[in-house]
């Protein structure tokens, strides 16, 4: 059976973060993931994961300046310190919260950028990933990049999955992985199944959400049972994180959860 892990950035955002996590342990999920911790001390984090024996499995390194446009800084030419300070960052943090993923964002390029200017952008990315990678190896922790559709991301370094595995390569580093996430390859790609049995040896982390409107998984024209019993049959041994915009409530949404891997929701007090 696929294990999930419960995105607190995108569900549970009815209560404060720190309440999330007792949301979602009572929904069910014993792991839990999200974009940027950064705002919360991780003793807190912390706190609330050992609290209701929650696994924190996935985060996202420090993003640059999100409201100036920023969608992370590992592919920008010039701002290779403000990574490496951010990546320490995120380091501190996994080593607190016993997190083993950290996802590395490259940065959007500008709609201008010359293909001469694309490649600098590229050959920054892969500097900084080795660097990464060479940072996380001691602290046991998974590099991971991330392919995003460039619908919900205009200009992002890359968008498609053989990109996200070339870059892969060409860092070389066995702790860098891809994070997989379904919504973003459906949309720009498709063809699921044979991308998944192509790729899973160096998945590292699998995302869903329904499309279009990455809104819950049953909604939309993925067969997400269909991908959840071909991840099983393929021994998938990884995290599938749920990160998606609940149509109503989260809670209103969970169904999705129960049915599909034919189980109850569970009640209110119980333990599993």
């Amino acid at each position: 059976m696929p294990r999930f892990s419960a995105n607190l950035t995108f569900l549970f955002n009815e209560v404060p973060f720190l309440d999330r996590f007792a949301e979602a342990a009572q929904a069910g999920f014993r792991a839990v993931e999200c974009t940027f911790p950064y705002d919360v001390p991780a003793m807190e984090i912390e706190e609330r994961l050992r609290d209701f024996k929650l696994d924190m499995v996935l985060f996202n390194a420090p993003p640059g300046d999100l409201a100036a446009g920023d969608r992370g800084t590992a592919g920008l030419p010039g701002r290779e310190h403000e990574f490496q300070a951010g990546f320490a960052t995120a380091l501190r943090y996994a080593q607190t919260l016993r997190c083993r993923r950290v996802h590395v964002m490259a940065g959007v390029v500008p709609d201008d950028a010359t293909p001469a200017q694309r490649l600098m952008h590229r050959a920054t990315l892969v500097r900084n990933l080795r660097f990464a990678c060479t940072e996380a190896a001691a602290a046991e922790v998974t590099v991971l990049v991330e392919a995003l559709n460039p619908r919900d991301m205009p200009g992002y370094l890359f968008s498609t999955q053989a990109e996200a595995h070339a870059i892969r390569t060409d860092v070389g580093a066995p702790n860098l992985k891809v994070q997989m996430d379904l919504y973003h390859t459906q949309i720009v790609e498709g063809d699921l199944t044979e991308r998944i049995r192509k790729h899973l040896p160096h998945i590292g982390h699998i995302q869903i959400a329904g499309v279009p409107g990455r809104h819950e998984p049953d909604i939309g024209e993925i067969n997400y049972a269909w991908i959840f019993r071909l991840l099983d049959d393929l021994k998938y041994p990884g995290f599938i994180g749920c990160e998606y915009r609940p149509n109503q409530t989260t809670a209103a949404g969970l169904h999705w959860l129960y049915r599909l891997i034919d189980r109850k929701p569970p009640t209110a007090g119980a333990d599993d």
